[in-house]
């Protein structure tokens, strides 16, 4: 049982991980759009192919960690 569960944690460590390493990369805001919309077609792609559909969460976790980098930039942008 904690095998399945750790699992499924990989699914989130790992995207978090790629964009924690983004943040030192100073995206502009047009580059963060560019790379959620990225994560989100290739979330749609993996789900129609028969062997990636098990990985799908990790385009999908990249995608929603991009925009809540993406939100947080601009809340701390408007102080």
């Amino acid at each position: 049982m904690l095998q399945r569960q750790l699992e499924s944690a990989w699914a989130v460590l790992i995207p978090g991980g790629i964009v924690a390493a983004l943040l030192y990369l100073d995206l502009s805001f047009s580059q963060w759009r560019v790379l959620i919309v990225l994560g989100l077609l290739a979330t749609t792609a993996m789900l129609y192919h028969k062997r990636l559909r098990h990985f799908v969460l990790l385009p999908s976790c990249v995608a929603f960690a991009s925009g809540l980098a993406l939100v947080m930039m601009n809340l701390g942008s408007m102080k």
